[in-house]
């Protein structure tokens, strides 16, 4: 995942070794980094953070940006008999990655039936949000459950990054793409089939595994 920096951190409570050297730390990662404050705002250096969430920088003109560690969740089987009831905070995740991912494909699907340009600022802005939100989902998992439909979650968002890619690509290179070429699409078809499954999950509250978002 990557998250395009300056960093700014909100002032909610940050864990402090003394009141006058406060801390930043992230769940699912150990160790702490120190927190700068200036003018009533809180800031971490980048660096930092890197090493803290065993991520990397990279510099391009005037843009820094973090590569975070791939998060990687392995599913915990249910027994269909027996559903796993899924966490109130993980639902309100999911429903919140749903709707990016559901926004940022009307955006694609849009672009291709007008057969107007894929404009690639919006595509990177609807990355970033569906990578902001998904990892406010990771942050959210409680039980295997969770865990599993977080799972889910991360590839339903990597299948809508490369349906992106494709047809930017497209874009860039001058190929001809028909008005109608996401009708026959199965990238775009198990998208919508993932999606489905995930809403059914969130009005149950329940896990039961999709297969579609493998």
């Amino acid at each position: 995942m990557l998250l395009t920096l300056l960093l700014l951190i909100p002032e909610i409570g940050f864990p402090q070794a003394s009141p006058q050297k406060p801390t930043l730390a992230v769940k699912g990662y150990p160790g702490r980094a120190p927190v700068i404050q200036m003018n009533g705002k809180s800031y971490v250096e980048i660096e930092s953070l890197a090493r803290l969430t065993t991520g990397s920088l990279s510099f391009q003109g005037n843009q820094i940006t973090l590569t975070l560690a791939t998060l990687v969740v392995s599913p915990t089987p249910v027994p269909p008999d027996q559903p796993a009831k899924l966490s109130k905070e993980l639902l309100k995740a999911g429903i919140e990655e749903m709707a990016v991912i559901g926004e940022w494909r009307t955006a694609v699907a849009n672009a291709i039936r007008t057969s107007n340009p894929l404009p690639e600022d919006a595509i990177i802005a609807y990355r970033r949000n569906a990578e902001s939100k998904l990892a406010l989902a990771a942050t959210a998992v409680v039980t295997d459950a969770d865990r599993s439909v977080l799972l889910l979650l991360m590839n339903e968002s990597r299948n809508m990054q490369k349906l992106s890619e494709k047809y930017l690509a497209h874009r860039k290179s001058l190929t001809y793409i028909s008005p109608d070429s996401l009708d026959g699409d199965p990238l775009d078809q198990q998208i919508q089939s993932c999606a489905q499954g995930l809403a059914s999950l969130t009005t149950s509250g329940q896990f039961q595994d999709v297969a579609a978002c493998h």
